[in-house]
């Protein structure tokens, strides 16, 4: 994981949001770290907006969404 830290550190345009938002989608997996990891030494000159875009188009991007709001009919 410091690994994953210190190359989105690196990133041209970081953020803090950025990062923790990567490394929070991360933890979550061996496969999204390997993926991600992956994703950022292949692409050496990738934006920060390049990385979301891929994180974004995983699978199993959604696993971690919380659950839809339903609210309740009559209720006083």
């Amino acid at each position: 994981m410091r690994e994953l830290e210190v190359l989105l550190n690196n990133v041209s345009d970081t953020y803090y949001d950025f990062v923790t938002g990567i490394l929070h989608y991360a933890q979550k997996k061996q496969s999204r770290l390997d993926a991600v990891l992956r994703y950022i030494k292949d692409n050496p000159n990738a934006t920060s907006s390049d990385i979301v875009y891929f994180v974004s188009i995983q699978p199993d991007f959604y696993e971690d969404a919380a659950e839809q709001y339903t609210p309740i009919d009559n209720v006083v």
